[in-house]
């Protein structure tokens, strides 16, 4: 068990190293911290999160660094989370205001969350599992070519074209969009094909081609959104704290091009009493990695969690700041896809 007092060593260690990528010495601690013991207190507590190792001497400096432990042990005693400030939440509610079409949203929010941060951004699409159909519309382009529509209730509109050889039926697209409306609407994306399959038998012969072809076209854009997909941002804050990252940079790059090692170190977090998932180091469980952290949080469309947004960086990093970035912004962005839904 830590004492209190050498926590708030450890505590004024982190924030010290974090700030100024210095170690920190006794003399510093006093100075800055209004710790109210002798110097040679302080040296007493610092040796105990030596032995505990909490902290650990680079080289031949009298000062400390803090360890993976410790940073673990900083975030898990962390207390207030420093809010942003009204400048901070003005310019994500401006940069997200506007945006319509789910793949601008996303991009836009990795944009804000990597500017808000200094860091990697990653935002992930919603979950096709969790997906719901909002709408099918179905439009004619021309005498022979049809345009098919899906829109999901996070926003995302996907469509497509097709080709006839006969001219299109302008009584029977009406019909058949009010059908598939009725029978797809509020469902799931992953019911969509069961659903429409036999959709065509229920119209005449002459009739059935047409249908086919447009439900083929629907199934298609459901299956575009099997695919996991990962929207990055700020590769180039990563490049600019390379010797932050203890040689680890491109071992880093490396992993960030393996979209499903992200999506899969994303999903795998659980969120903790800030609100965020969080990952420090050797915890992250990635081969060659052991500077990195990788934080999350959830977000949402009414009450269904469709996925998740965060931030890499190296494990020296803002905290309590980054923390309340990535829970501000994920609350923007659910609040955005709640009013486009």
């Amino acid at each position: 068990m830590i004492p209190n007092r050498s926590l708030e060593v450890l505590r004024a260690i982190v924030e010290d190293y974090i700030s100024s990528n210095q170690p920190v010495g006794s003399k510093a601690l006093l100075d800055r911290h209004p710790l109210g013991v002798s110097a040679a207190t302080i040296r007493n507590d610092m040796a105990l999160l030596e032995e505990e190792d909490l902290i650990t001497a680079p080289h031949t400096s009298s000062g400390r660094i803090p360890t993976e432990k410790g940073y673990r042990l900083f975030v898990d005693k962390l207390g207030e989370i420093k809010p942003l400030s009204s400048s901070e939440r003005s310019a994500i509610e401006t940069f997200l205001g506007g945006a319509t079409d789910l793949d601008e949203i996303v991009e836009k929010t990795a944009r804000s969350l990597s500017s808000l941060t200094n860091n990697l951004a990653l935002v992930q699409y919603p979950s096709f599992g969790k997906s719901k159909v909002r709408h099918i519309e179905l439009i004619q382009l021309s005498d022979h070519r049809l345009l098919v529509m899906l829109i999901t209730d996070s926003g995302r509109v996907q469509q497509s074209q097709i080709e006839f050889v006969e001219p299109i039926d302008l009584e029977l697209m009406p019909e058949v969009r009010g059908r598939l409306n009725g029978m797809l609407f509020g469902g799931a994306l992953t019911e969509v094909k069961l659903t429409v399959e036999r959709l065509p038998e229920d119209f005449s012969p002459e009739r059935r081609s047409f249908v086919q072809k447009v439900v083929e076209s629907l199934q298609d854009l459901v299956d575009a959104n099997r695919q996991e997909r990962l929207v990055l941002s700020g590769a180039a804050n990563l490049a600019k704290q390379d010797d932050a990252f203890g040689g680890e940079l491109s071992s880093v790059l490396e992993a960030i091009e393996e979209q499903m090692v992200m999506l899969k170190l994303l999903n795998e977090l659980n969120t903790d009493q800030h609100g965020v998932g969080l990952k420090i180091g050797s915890e992250l469980g990635v081969a060659g990695i052991q500077h990195a952290t990788l934080m999350a949080a959830g977000y949402q469309n009414g009450s269904t969690e469709l996925s998740k947004i965060g931030v890499l960086g190296p494990t020296r990093m803002n905290y309590s700041g980054n923390i309340a970035s990535v829970r501000a912004v994920a609350r923007y962005l659910s609040q955005v896809l709640e009013e486009n839904s």
